[in-house]
């Protein structure tokens, strides 16, 4: 079973591949979408794929 934390990073994946540098700005819309209609659970959960796409894109810490 997926943990809430993996689905998100698979979602952003998934996101990521269908709209490349787009990736944000789909994201953004999604959000103002559901919040134009009230759906708080929906709003967090494209909250949490926002910070796992962020995850995905930043570099790696480097090790010293």
């Amino acid at each position: 079973m997926m943990t809430p934390e993996r689905e998100r990073l698979a979602e952003a994946l998934t996101i990521e591949r269908l709209h490349g540098d787009g990736a944000e700005l789909y994201i953004a819309e999604r959000i103002g979408a559901l919040a134009l209609t009230g759906d708080t659970v929906g709003v967090a959960r494209f909250r949490a794929i926002a910070a796992a796409l962020d995850r995905l894109r930043r570099p790696p810490a480097r090790s010293s």
